[in-house]
């Protein structure tokens, strides 16, 4: 049997944290998108801090306001 998944412009690979980030700016950014995940009940799983003080979130809100710096747009 054959099965047609369609076509999409992204292909997201896991559907956790980073993946559902992944795909929903893909989503907004007018992208067709589609989104594997191996176990349904693990979608949308998201066991991090989601605070913007932690280390990680941290570190990429500091290279986002560098790259809008760069771009010469204002905070």
């Amino acid at each position: 049997m054959k099965y047609n998944a369609g076509d999409y412009d992204v292909a997201v690979i896991g559907a956790g944290h980073a993946g559902c980030e992944a795909a929903l700016a893909c989503a907004r950014k007018g992208h067709k998108t589609v989104i594997f995940s191996i176990s349904l009940e693990c979608v949308a799983n998201m066991p991090c801090n989601p605070n913007i003080g932690g280390t990680s979130k941290g570190h990429l809100v500091r290279e986002i306001d560098a790259m809008r710096r760069r771009n010469g747009q204002k905070h």
